[in-house]
């Protein structure tokens, strides 16, 4: 692809850790450049900087084929999901949160501080092959449950939940469905009107190859209207420069799970890096990402190694898993060869992005390959 260009890390490295963080790019380093310019050029630029925010809110949406009106603005999903369960009554009797293995800390933890205001909080066990079935789900799941967390992609090991089969399991009990995308926007095509998730979290410092401290929350239409977050903020107000505080007001839009003064230095970069993303196209992204990846994987059973990610036509996305006997160890070795990955639990974990070509994953095999005694 040619945005490649784009990127001068590939001039001397191989970048495959998009789950980590993605690549710096030109336009998003121009992006911080301006927003520093420009506050030293004219001072305030609150203007600017309000502008700034709606784009990041409009280019959100667009990536979920949504309305602008159903996406808040954050700094990152803890944001989001602490503003969405703090709009749950948890004191009676539903006051279950079903929360899947492979979540991301933030959610566990979040759910876990539900506690303290009498939530119950039940976690969904993988299967001894590491997958996460259906039936798992709907044991955990009856009309106590308030809320279903379900992670559209692992960072641990890389499986793709069906969230769809998910979210009716949630809606026949009267649960709600959230859906973390941190791992797939961008990289995996999100589309509200199919997913059947009532609440999309995500942000720019992965395959939306912006910043840390930028993120959102698509809430559905009928859904936010009648949730009241108690977590709130200047942002979240009918009427931001109104400036009262005699009363809690909040916005009619999802604007109202918003918090306080917006992340300029993130909105900057994470709008440039959507735009990226956005030329590009997520369909075109997909489909060179899955070649790449099954390549990488058909390389992977050449060398005997053993793959944690689950292996079905929709078990898998931009992220593969590779156990190891010293995944720390093998992410140095490959360093060494200038490649980037990372790790997590036992796994060597290998995310792929726009950006990279097939040259990228023959590098990799060969490194894997000169280090097989790593390999599990």
């Amino acid at each position: 692809m040619s945005a490649r260009d784009e990127f001068p890390i590939f001039e001397h490295t191989v970048y495959a850790n998009s789950c980590s963080q993605g690549a710096l790019s030109k336009r998003v380093r121009d992006a911080v450049e301006s927003w520093i310019a420009g506050w030293d050029e004219n001072g305030a630029e609150w203007d600017f900087w309000v502008e700034r925010n709606e784009a990041a809110r409009v280019a959100f949406a667009g990536l979920l084929h949504a309305s602008p009106d159903d996406v808040g603005v954050t700094t990152s999903v803890s944001q989001a999901v602490s503003g969405l369960v703090s709009a749950l009554d948890l004191s009676g009797e539903r006051n279950r949160i079903v929360v899947s293995e492979y979540e991301f800390p933030t959610v566990g933890q979040i759910a876990h501080a539900q506690e303290l205001r009498g939530a119950e909080v039940v976690h969904v066990r993988p299967e001894a092959d590491g997958r996460i079935s259906l039936e798992r789900f709907a044991d955990a799941i009856d009309e106590r449950t308030a809320l279903v967390c379900c992670t559209a992609v692992s960072f641990r090991s890389g499986p793709r939940h069906d969230g769809s089969a998910v979210a009716e399991l949630a809606h026949a009990s009267g649960a709600l469905l959230l859906a973390d995308s941190y791992q797939a926007v961008g990289a995996l095509e999100l589309d509200v009107r199919t997913l059947g998730a009532d609440v999309i979290t995500g942000g720019t410092v992965k395959y939306l190859l912006g910043s840390a401290g930028l993120g959102f929350m698509w809430i559905r239409e009928s859904l936010r209207r009648r949730l009241l977050p108690t977590q709130t903020g200047w942002f979240a107000d009918e009427d931001i420069f109104a400036m009262s505080i005699a009363d809690y007001s909040p916005h009619a839009t999802a604007r109202r799970f918003d918090s306080g003064t917006p992340p300029v230095p993130s909105l900057y970069p994470g709008v440039a890096g959507m735009e990226l993303v956005a030329e590009a196209g997520v369909p075109a992204i997909e489909s060179h990402v899955r070649t790449l990846v099954d390549g990488l994987l058909s390389g992977l059973d050449d060398l005997g190694a053993t793959v944690a990610t689950g292996r079905g036509a929709r078990e898998y996305g931009p992220l593969i898993c590779v156990v190891s006997t010293d995944p720390s160890a093998l992410v140095d070795a490959l360093a060494a060869e200038r490649i980037v990955t990372s790790t997590r639990d036992s796994n060597l974990r290998i995310s792929l992005h726009l950006y990279n070509v097939e040259e990228d994953v023959d590098r990799i095999l060969a490194a894997l390959a000169a280090n097989r005694a790593l390999l599990a």
